[in-house]
């Protein structure tokens, strides 16, 4: 063996497996049809599980003019293919530059086909380019259009959005300040189901769909409509004017708390735990939605005036007007019972457009109560007076000061009405110095430890990396007297925390054996027991102990098949073991099914080396460095495919463009110090 194989033994990354966090059988498609379950109990027809998904077409048959003004609101223009129709943006000026990464990335239109560029400049000259297909818009231009593309029904979000009310290209929420994840994050079924109709999705993957709506639709408010339109068809008949027609769901006839609901499931985003053996499926209309998932957010002493876009009905419910109108208007006996008090259809009409909607309304409805000419304080002169002094001659627009447009703190470029209503916020009120209070779910009152615990490892994991997190999870965990009741979430927690003996000694405390034969069997929508399987086998890989996380990373895969970082990890195993034939199939199916993932390609790159197939080894790499130029277990392998051939120039650039994307790189420190020795 020559000096340059010995460096590039210790180059080599055998192979690269993308660090997994979660997010979110042969029955490998799930229609919505199938998706409907019936509560205990309920007066609702549609809540049973007979009933059945029709679609917005089925209902514009008898309700021709709500269709049409619905399909011009924000939920119903909220998901679409991508087409000029649909964009809301000006291509004059769609380009952008990410400062961390420097990728350029640019917006055009190729005919009728969106596409986006993705370039690196040296100089003048362009020493990387990328071109990708966009086959999604997501939102409907009122704030933003986010895009999105399908690889064979992988469906990930993309490196633009155009921010229509500043009339902007940057970067999409969650891509900025050094983490632009490009082309590879993931759309599960927690995003799509709040931002779209329900789409048929892949179980036993994160984000795979065999097919998507174009936008939400009314069965989302309103719940299933196959008993509805079969009474109607039958010609039987309510008269809705006096009596409650139980075949479909009329949130203006539910309790306050069930409106509100109806509205939170997506218009109260955060932190979001679903509940034992639920899925955002689950809810339908008229149900108590923390039946069926909890959401959290961090609360801060001295930041009233922060708030997420997606928090209207929590902002709300903290409002005066709210609460003092709930009190006083509730009428349980009324067919709508709570008609006179403020929620969140006394300002928004769902089937009309926020853009058609008449300004007066939204005034009109402070005016209602606190402009009442009958009422004995003399308000309404009151209010006059205050308005008058403070030198606000033009007072007819009560929104403009008591719920101020303001920039919500997860989305940049955006301005939306704070609706908590109240006084406006002062200068010294905003500038006290905020302090954490802990995480609290703002749609249930008193969550069980384990929802509490979760919620705190989930805010760990999807939102801020804090290990105070982890440290009050564990808290909760071990205050509870039945570790086996909560073990999905002791595994996660070890695993997240790296502490891989503790999660092999709790397995074993629960009988290993039992758990694999009988308990982590099952394939779910938020595959908690492949992720299960998959933190054992990282715990047993990072012991030392690799025979033992193989059967463990096997059923893994099995219970997710659609899950390729885990027949990534599955892949690397079996090659580790020498087992290069199965090793190549995994990586190959992998491929097949998403041709853009690098990993796959420099692990499939190495092997093909290994077998002595240099032409095919090389082939694989530099379409994977097309890909991605930065990808640093790539370029090792590189680095160590041209030390191989005695190449060492070649190889040295490749050393250095690691060290430029993480100048930490041990491996390459150590390779260009031995090149450096051999000169």
């Amino acid at each position: 063996m020559n000096k340059f194989q010995d460096i590039a033994k210790l180059v080599v990354i055998v192979f690269f497996v993308s660090v997994l966090l979660n997010s979110c059988s042969s029955d490998n498609s799930n229609k919505r049809t199938e998706l409907i379950k019936s509560p205990s109990q309920s007066a609702y027809l549609n809540h049973s599980d007979t009933a059945r998904y029709v679609g917005m077409q089925t209902c514009s048959s008898c309700h021709q003019n709500i269709y049409k003004s619905f399909l011009k609101t924000g939920m119903g223009s909220s998901f679409d293919l991508a087409s000029k129709s649909k964009s809301s943006a000006d291509f004059s000026k769609a380009t952008l530059h990410d400062k961390y990464s420097d990728f350029h990335y640019q917006a055009l239109w190729n005919n009728d086909s969106l596409k986006f560029k993705e370039f690196r400049l040296i100089g003048k000259d362009t020493s990387h380019i990328r071109i990708e297909t966009v086959n999604y818009i997501i939102g409907s231009g009122q704030h933003t259009n986010s895009h999105m593309q399908n690889i064979n029904g992988y469906v990930n979000q993309m490196p633009m959005t155009y921010y229509t009310q500043k009339k902007y290209w940057d970067l999409p929420p969650g891509f900025e300040n050094g983490v632009n994840t490009r082309f590879s994050r993931k759309i599960g079924l927690e995003c799509m189901t709040c931002h779209n109709g329900y789409p048929d999705f892949v179980k036993g993957s994160e984000n795979k769909y065999t097919s998507i709506p174009s936008g939400i639709d009314c069965e989302r408010c309103h719940g299933p409509g196959s008993i509805h339109v079969a009474q109607r068809s039958s010609g039987s008949v309510v008269d809705t004017a006096n009596y409650i027609d139980y075949s479909i769901v009329n949130p203006a006839k539910l309790s306050i708390d069930a409106q509100f609901d109806i509205c939170q499931r997506c218009h109260l985003q955060g932190n979001t735990v679903l509940k034992e053996g639920k899925s955002f499926y689950d809810f339908l209309p008229g149900q108590k939605l923390s039946d069926y998932m909890s959401v959290f957010l961090p609360k801060y002493k001295n930041a009233d005036d922060e708030f997420i876009m997606a928090s209207h009905a929590d902002r709300l419910k903290q409002s005066a007007c709210f609460i003092k109108s709930y009190e006083k208007n509730g009428n349980i006996k009324a067919l709508k019972p709570y008609k006179g008090a403020l929620t969140c259809i006394t300002c928004h009409n769902p089937h009309l457009s926020v853009k058609e909607t008449n300004k007066s309304v939204f005034n009109d409805a402070c005016i209602k109560c606190h402009m009442n000419t009958n009422s004995t304080s003399n308000q309404a002169k009151t209010l006059e007076i205050i308005h008058t002094t403070a030198k606000l001659k033009n007072w007819s627009n009560c929104v403009q000061c008591h719920m101020p447009l303001s920039g919500s703190t997860d989305i940049p470029h955006v301005t939306v009405h704070d609706h908590y209503i109240r006084k406006p916020v002062t200068k010294q009120e905003k500038e006290k110095i905020k302090q954490f209070l802990g995480l609290f779910s703002v749609n249930e009152k008193h969550p069980d430890k384990l929802t509490r615990a979760k919620a705190y490892i989930n805010q760990f994991e999807k939102f801020d990396q804090q290990a105070s997190y982890l440290d009050s999870a564990e808290f909760i965990l071990n205050t509870s007297k039945n570790p086996n009741k909560n073990k999905y979430a002791f595994i996660q927690l070890y695993y997240l925390q790296g502490d891989y003996s503790k999660l092999i000694k709790f397995i074993n405390t629960l009988n290993e054996t039992i758990l694999f034969d009988s308990v982590f069997v099952h394939t779910t929508y938020d595959n908690r027991d492949a992720w299960a399987a998959y933190q054992i086998s990282e715990a047993y890989l990072n012991t030392g102990m690799k025979q033992k996380a193989l059967p463990w990373i096997e059923r893994a895969v099995k219970l997710a098949p659609f899950n390729l970082e885990f027949r990534n990890k599955l892949g690397s195993a079996f090659a580790s073991s020498g087992n290069l034939v199965l090793a190549v199939k995994e990586f190959e199916y992998i491929l097949s099914q998403n041709p853009k993932m690098i990993s796959a390609y420099s692990n499939l790159g190495y092997i093909k080396l290994v077998q002595g197939k240099e032409s095919e080894a090389i082939k694989l790499y530099h379409t994977a460095e097309r890909l991605d130029p930065d990808n640093e277990a790539l370029l090792l392998n590189l680095a160590a495919y041209y030390l191989n051939l005695k190449q060492p120039k070649i190889a040295e650039t490749y050393l250095k463009r690691i060290l430029k994307i993480n100048s930490t790189n041990q491996v390459a420190l150590s390779a260009l110090k031995q090149l450096a020795t051999h000169e």
